[in-house]
């Protein structure tokens, strides 16, 4: 697994485009994000279809076309610097193949936030664009809104991302030791659903796989864990960093199963790492060098997030 390209920075006046590619965005919630970041010194503008909700599916932002065709003129527009997801749900795979991924890559390289169901965005942006991408808090999220660790972390790693080299979570060793690799993941369903599409890469060998989820009951993490591994996808990856299981079943039962389909594979694990749909979660870049601490719950990049 390669190393991807890093976006430059953020600078104090760079331009954010918010779009919502997955569920619907409550305009309070939005409004709030949007005085955060411009708390920040940013200029956040707001695609045309954020606010709307889909006819027949509301579980969806708009029309899948409507979705796409904001990520796609955000991102082709010169004059933003980074495109920050408002919220996850449910959406991505729909409109994911509608995006014109020549133009796109024509337009260079950008700040990509998001996580939950960005996760399929995440590993479209690695393997079409070949870019290190932000798993972080979305500007429609409460954490992005009200928590202060996880705000201070998405900014320190967007203007100086230097300074969140070493990401300390405070995670535990489920199986200790330590590895090096390039980071990928996100949420767990999402990485399993996404086997057998144009956007899956083959493996995650060679990489340092963080993977959490939400309102699964065991079983089913049980199924997914268990499809990456008949699938094969999980040969070679050199270590695995697990974050939270927010409205799962009780973390005992979790745990357990964690260990049960993930101890075998001979790799460093570390447990409770304090990324995705936690309270202060921390934003982890994608598609980076770095080495990995079970023992002391760190997580080191070869190199800044951003460049």
């Amino acid at each position: 697994m390669k190393e991807l390209v890093r976006p430059s920075r953020l600078a104090p006046g760079a331009r954010v485009a918010v779009v919502a590619p997955s569920g619907p965005v409550p305009e309070e919630r939005l409004q709030a994000g949007l005085d955060v970041l411009r708390g920040w010194d940013l200029d956040p503008v707001v695609a045309p279809h954020v606010l709307d909700r889909h006819d027949e599916f509301p579980y969806l932002a708009g029309t899948d076309a409507d979705r796409a065709a904001d990520l796609q003129a955000a991102w082709c527009d010169p004059a933003v610097d980074a495109v920050l997801c408002a919220r996850g749900g449910y959406g991505v795979q729909r409109m994911v193949d509608l995006l014109d991924w020549d133009a796109m890559r024509a337009a260079g390289p950008k700040v990509f936030v998001g996580f939950s169901d960005i996760t399929a965005l995440h590993e479209a942006f690695a393997n079409r664009l070949g870019l290190v991408t932000l798993h972080g808090p979305m500007a429609a999220g409460i954490d992005f809104i009200k928590n202060t660790r996880a705000q201070e972390h998405l900014r320190a790693t967007l203007f100086s991302p230097e300074s969140v080299r070493t990401i300390a979570s405070g995670g535990t060793a489920l199986v200790p030791g330590r590895a090096q690799g390039v980071t990928l993941g996100g949420c767990l369903c999402l990485l399993a659903a996404d086997l057998g599409t144009p956007y899956a890469r083959p493996s995650a060998r060679g990489g340092l796989l963080c993977l959490e989820d939400v309102g699964e009951e065991t079983y089913r993490l049980d199924r997914y864990l268990t499809q990456l591994l008949r699938a094969g996808w999980l040969d070679g990856v050199r270590g695995v960093l697990l974050g939270s299981w927010q409205d799962c079943d009780p973390y005992a039962q979790v745990r357990a199963l964690l260990v049960d389909r993930l101890g075998g594979l001979g790799v460093p694990v570390v447990e409770e790492f304090g990324f995705g749909h936690c309270e202060g979660a921390l934003t982890i870049p994608f598609g980076v060098a770095a080495e990995l601490d079970a023992d002391s719950g760190t997580l080191t990049l070869a190199e800044p997030a951003l460049s």
